[in-house]
């Protein structure tokens, strides 16, 4: 009994312990001053300052030197856009048809180079002469052919020239526009060939082609040219035949002086070749070819 007593005694007493701490902290928590209050609700939840922005003052006139004040800058008139595609849209427009004439007369140069100029009958007739020096591949093809080009330049000088003067710079200028700067550039051409071509050779082909022109000036490009080429191919033919001549009776003597010493089996154009080529050059054969094949063509 006595225990029992005991317990419940600190049992009481704690719980009054107890009570009177709650007591003493619910009397600090409600005396404490208000600027520790604002403090802690300061911490607790930060706000955040706004600042606002000044209006912009304006720009007070400044003097110069003089005393005399200075005006603002106007700002520049706006005005009515420009049309697009007005004068530069034409320039655009000929640059490009210039172009395509461009690329359209580098196309036809080989084919005009072959069928209205002098560049036929003089590669053949180079062509031949190696081919009666019995060189296969000497000269090469591209110096024969370049020599081809210069003379034929050459021969064709005065024709570029009035083609040049008459065509291609009015062109050019703006003078002519394409179809009329193509008939006048054509004409010297024209011009040349009718001088060249053989008589028989167009007769053949108006025939063929059954146009019927008052003179020759009225003849089609397309039934001159392939005459013309014809009358080139022929008149080189010959020329190849004559240069052919000499060099044959040499193959000849050389063929018959290995037979007379029964050299059968020895081909003679071995033996031949050194003499072709020795001949050829104690005669001079390049000044002697050259100006013979430019004199064909009646310059």
């Amino acid at each position: 009994m006595n225990a029992q007593a005991g317990t419940v005694k600190w049992r009481l007493l704690r719980d009054v312990v107890l009570l009177a701490l709650a007591a003493a902290a619910l009397v600090v928590l409600t005396n404490r001053p208000a600027s520790a209050q604002t403090e802690v609700d300061e911490v607790e939840s930060p706000t955040t300052t706004v600042v606002e922005p000044e209006p912009p003052t304006e720009p007070q006139p400044s003097s110069d030197a003089e005393g005399l004040p200075l005006q603002a800058p106007t700002p520049p008139e706006v005005g009515e856009p420009e049309a697009i595609g007005g004068d530069e849209g034409g320039t655009t427009e000929d640059s490009a048809l210039s172009i395509i004439v461009i690329l359209t007369a580098l196309a036809l140069v080989p084919t005009v180079l072959i069928m209205a100029t002098s560049f036929t009958r003089i590669v053949i007739v180079l062509g031949l002469t190696r081919n009666a020096l019995g060189l296969q591949g000497v000269p090469p093809n591209q110096v024969l052919i370049g020599l081809a080009v210069f003379l034929t330049l050459f021969v064709m000088g005065p024709t570029l020239e009035q083609a040049n003067d008459e065509a291609l710079q009015p062109y050019l200028d703006g003078e002519l526009d394409f179809s009329e700067a193509y008939d006048a550039g054509i004409e010297p051409f024209r011009g040349f060939m009718l001088e060249q071509v053989r008589d028989d050779d167009l007769a053949m082909f108006i025939d063929l082609s059954a146009d019927e022109p008052e003179n020759p000036e009225d003849v089609p490009l397309t039934t001159l040219a392939p005459a013309f080429l014809v009358s080139e191919l022929r008149a080189a033919f010959i020329i190849g035949f004559i240069i052919f001549i000499p060099f044959l009776v040499v193959d000849m003597i050389v063929s018959a002086t290995l037979m007379a010493m029964g050299m059968v089996m020895l081909p003679p154009v071995v033996i031949s070749l050194p003499f072709k080529i020795l001949l050829f050059v104690m005669v001079d054969g390049w000044f002697l070819l050259v100006p013979t094949l430019l004199r064909s063509f009646e310059l």
